[in-house]
């Protein structure tokens, strides 16, 4: 005979089992709607110059559009923008020391504003006439390159882009 000690702690162990691929199958399943997410770059603006340091602080304005009917967030957006086609510098935007419940909310069939004010246009020698351009409002051709991090309650994924603006 079984004993019953033995049944109970196998069948205990074989539940936690099942539940544990159950809730693996059930998070997986909602990669391919966070695919469907988009990010597009709103505006690109100057917000200040520091003439000694020869930097400049820009404000990128992401738009995340949500197709899903799965409420989700961002963590990260990780991107290299060039200028008229040359590399000015990598920049990141991060959330993740913020918990989950406290970010920003992407609804369903919704549209997210995501500011990233943190990006430093540095002038040297190989980017100075994109620097002035840009510094000085004229005409400029942007295209930002990198990876967002999308979050819903069960599961993350990372997704590249590639937007132009201007």
């Amino acid at each position: 005979m079984i004993n019953t000690k033995k049944a109970a702690l196998v069948a205990a162990f074989a539940g936690l089992g099942a539940l544990m691929l159950f809730f693996f199958l059930y998070a997986d399943s909602y990669q391919p709607q966070l695919q469907q997410i988009t990010i597009n770059v709103q505006t690109i603006k100057v917000l200040s110059v520091d003439k000694i340091n020869n930097r400049a602080n820009l404000e990128l304005d992401y738009v995340l559009y949500n197709p899903t009917s799965i409420t989700s967030t961002i963590s990260t957006i990780d991107y290299d923008l060039y200028a008229n086609g040359q590399d000015v510098g990598q920049g990141h935007y991060s959330v993740e020391d913020i918990p989950m419940a406290g970010r920003p909310a992407l609804f369903p069939e919704s549209n997210m504003t995501v500011p990233d004010t943190s990006f430093q246009l540095v002038d040297s020698p190989n980017i100075s006439d994109i620097y002035n351009s840009i510094v000085n409002g004229s005409s400029v051709q942007y295209e930002v390159k990198g990876q967002v991090t999308i979050e819903s309650t069960l599961t993350l994924i990372t997704k590249n882009f590639d937007v132009t603006l201007g």
